[in-house]
């Protein structure tokens, strides 16, 4: 239940919208405010590494400034949480103003993953905030050659950016192909060849021993002993939770904030949602999400329990995201795993079509260039369809 003080919601992504958003659907009264770190208002991030690198857009903005004053939304930007005291219930910014709250929901999100033994010197980037994606937007406009370290989903849609921006373009992963700890090597060698086919050194199983440079970025040296020149480094490792607010506040932290399946936490009054949170699933086990369609569910989920509408749980659905590099837009539908029995049903030399089997059953699809065919096995996927009628 709430009171006077209201829902206080920490982060400034879309967790924090779709909750504040169905906040004030489900009651008109309850003070609703979101506190954000940024500058900006919340706003999507996927783009930051497509669209906005491209300089196609600046505006990724998920609601206007409007939406927030009509819908009496307080929101409190550039200084985020620095720490929580759960029992008086109060949440201390990082500029030292304290905010009280009646119920709090966690919604910040991830940080990106730094290597601390790299040199702290100019051209060496991460992205994840907008601020960071029109600098490394900026900074590729003069750039001549690029590395980028790691080949998940973000190096990816990296490095195909900054090539199609006319950046020579190194990919570097320690793993045998780009994306193979998610999607295991076969699908990996299907996108590192979509990579190499737009002009991108795709160097795999190989990692970075040193960043050389004194002032700027001028090369990087692999531990094969290769020594790449660059004036450009992107480091695309990977993200965990932004948890370190919450030491010694007595929420349980196990990568993620831990809830139950609407959002709960061990600690009265505080509810998380979002990349940040490890909801219960409906087996019994906790699972963080990193994808864009979960957050919807979570909140619809999360905000009926928050307001003392009964037990909810967030709607079983099968998991989709995306990732568009170059003209090709990687589809991933359902659950699939590196260790999955991977069958490539279509593949014309660019675009691809892979079913995921576990325990005789499809589990996932992945696709690269065929919408269509990913999004029809949805039902086959959610009803756990033996392998054999799939292929048949």
């Amino acid at each position: 239940m709430t009171g006077e003080r209201g829902v206080v919601i920490v982060g400034g992504g879309l967790a924090a919208v779709r909750a504040a958003e169905l906040l004030r659907r489900a009651d008109e009264s309850v003070p609703v405010t979101i506190v954000s770190d940024e500058a900006h208002l919340p706003y999507d991030r996927p783009p930051l590494s497509k669209a906005v690198l491209r300089a196609e857009t600046d505006d990724v903005s998920l609601k206007t400034a409007e939406f927030y004053a009509d819908n009496a939304i307080t929101v409190r930007l550039g200084s985020g949480a620095a720490s929580l005291n759960s029992v008086d219930q109060t949440v201390t910014l990082l500029d030292g103003d304290v905010i009280a709250y009646d119920q709090l929901v966690i919604a910040t999100g991830l940080r990106p993953k730094r290597i601390p033994s790299f040199p702290d010197i100019a051209g060496v980037r991460v992205l994840r905030t907008l601020d960071e994606s029109l600098a490394l937007r900026e900074h590729a406009g003069s750039a001549r050659r690029a590395v980028v370290i790691g080949a998940g989903f973000i190096g990816c849609e990296v490095a195909a950016s900054l090539r199609l921006l006319g950046v020579e373009v190194s990919l570097i992963e320690p793993q045998p192909a780009p994306l193979a700890s998610v999607l295991g090597e076969q699908i990996g060698n299907l996108v590192a060849r979509l990579h190499s086919e737009e002009g991108v050194d795709v160097r795999c199983g190989v990692g970075v021993d040193e960043i050389k440079g004194t002032t700027h970025v001028e090369s990087v040296v692999l531990s094969d002993g290769v020594q790449i020149e660059a004036d450009l480094v992107v480091v695309g490792i990977g993200s965990t939770p932004s948890v370190e607010w919450l030491r010694d506040s007595g929420v349980d932290v196990d990568d993620g904030v831990v809830c139950d399946s609407a959002g709960r936490t061990n600690t009265p009054n505080v509810w998380a949602l979002g990349d940040v949170a490890s909801w219960r699933n409906e087996h019994g086990h906790q699972a963080r999400v990193e994808h864009w369609s979960n957050v919807a569910e979570q909140a619809r989920a999360l905000v009926p329990a928050l307001l003392g509408a009964g037990y909810s749980s967030a709607s079983a659905v099968v998991p989709y995201f995306w990732s568009d590099q170059y003209d090709v837009k990687v589809q991933c539908l359902g659950e699939p795993d590196a260790r999955d029995d991977v069958h490539v049903v279509a593949d014309d030399g660019r675009r691809f079509l892979a079913y995921y089997e576990r325990n005789g059953v499809i589990v996932g699809v992945v696709g690269g260039g065929m919408s269509g065919r990913v999004m029809k096995a949805r039902g086959k996927i959610a009803a756990g369809a033996p392998i054999a009628d799939v292929l048949g």
